[in-house]
């Protein structure tokens, strides 16, 4: 067991939980052609139901309340979605006038929270996974740090996130040899991270360097299934790993 996996393992949950959330789901999905030409990429479905109903599902049994989902490509559709559902959790869309990029349409949707000096999560549109997120705020809150990050083992061998011995994040890409942890495009953030997102471009490139820099992001191990869905191949792969007995569904 590494020295962040034992960190880990010693945490029960913290009472209370975050109870709002930020979907990103502006992108185009281009990789997944043909289905993102009649769908935006998180209302692409898993086992018959869209990814996004996953994800609401998920947030909603680990005590969300209310999510904000950023849209982009085709955002009617899921403006559509959310109005004709019967959801566990109260949904808006806020959509982007204009490509924004990840960190632009983060704070775009995070100022339409209905909690603005409360943490939030935010979750990009595009992955399948089921973790305690209950634990992961419990981590977040005890290191008392801006951000956390979770760090998925890929499918496939990718530069991997490094940290130190206190499991706070050194490094976004790092050629270490596996086992690799990886962005898992799973985030628990304080207020102010809010001020510290771009109008336009991408956090990856800054607010999470800054973070770093600042050593105010710590990383999360995750070892529950986590996929991120960026090819009709990877659709197929999840839906493959899911019917094996045994996997959630």
């Amino acid at each position: 067991m590494s020295q962040l996996t034992a960190i880990i393992a010693d945490e029960a949950p913290a009472a209370g939980a975050v109870r709002q959330a930020v979907v990103l789901a502006g992108g185009a999905g281009s990789r997944l052609r043909p289905l993102t030409l009649s769908l935006p990429k998180p209302m692409v479905e898993v086992r018959g139901t869209p990814i996004l109903r996953h994800q609401l599902d998920w947030l909603a049994e680990s005590g969300v309340e209310q999510v904000v989902v950023s849209g982009g490509h085709l955002a009617q559709v899921i403006g559509d979605y959310l109005t004709s559902q019967r959801l566990p959790l109260r949904a808006d869309l806020v959509v982007e006038e204009r490509p924004l990029g990840r960190g632009g349409g983060l704070k775009l949707a995070a100022a339409a929270l209905g909690r603005p000096g409360e943490p939030w999560l935010a979750l990009y549109g595009d992955i399948w996974t089921r973790f305690p997120l209950g634990a992961m705020f419990a981590h977040h809150r005890r290191h008392g740090t801006a951000a956390t990050l979770a760090l998925a083992r890929p499918w496939l061998p990718r530069g991997s996130v490094d940290c130190d011995e206190r499991g706070r994040v050194t490094a976004l890409v790092s050629p270490a040899a596996p086992p690799l942890r990886v962005n898992g495009g799973v985030f628990v953030f304080e207020p102010q991270v809010v001020d510290m997102l771009p109008d336009e471009g991408d956090h990856e490139q800054t607010t999470l360097p800054r973070l770093v820099r600042a050593r105010q992001l710590m990383g999360y191990p995750v070892d529950s299934p986590w996929r991120a869905i960026n090819t009709p191949h990877d659709l197929a792969e999840v839906e493959g790993e899911l019917a094996a007995p045994g996997r959630p569904g």
